[in-house]
């Protein structure tokens, strides 16, 4: 059983910092592409960023400059450094990932967590 699980959300200032954490647990062989997406109320899931198994990313143009994703692979943790927060970054923010759980990776299986809020307001 594989599990998905972020942290690292709460309430924050306008300008503050967060960072979330995306932690995959479970029988796995390999992590690899990983995503963060929010969805905010009443608004549909968006895209925040991605990164590769070998590290390359992308942004959503909201958050470039201000957001940086990164992975541990030895932990099987991707991060979301969310610096320069805005009211409209409020949102619940899931994390996805295609995880091999089986060797030689064959087949990969996507997998989202269950989601973390962030608050963003004075």
């Amino acid at each position: 059983q594989v599990q998905l699980v972020e942290s690292g959300g709460g309430l924050v200032q306008p300008g503050g910092s967060l960072r979330l954490s995306c932690a995959a647990s479970g029988s796995i062989f390999s992590l690899n592409d990983i995503g963060w997406y929010r969805q905010a109320p009443g608004k549909e899931r968006e895209l925040v960023a991605t990164i590769t198994s070998i590290g390359t990313t992308n942004y959503a143009d909201s958050v470039k400059g201000r957001f940086t994703i990164s992975r541990d692979n030895a932990k099987n943790t991707v991060y979301l450094q969310m610096n320069g927060l805005k009211p409209e970054d409020t949102a619940v923010y899931y994390c996805k990932a295609y995880i091999c759980i089986d060797y030689g990776c064959p087949t990969t299986y996507r997998y989202w967590g269950q989601g973390t809020q962030v608050t963003v307001s004075s």
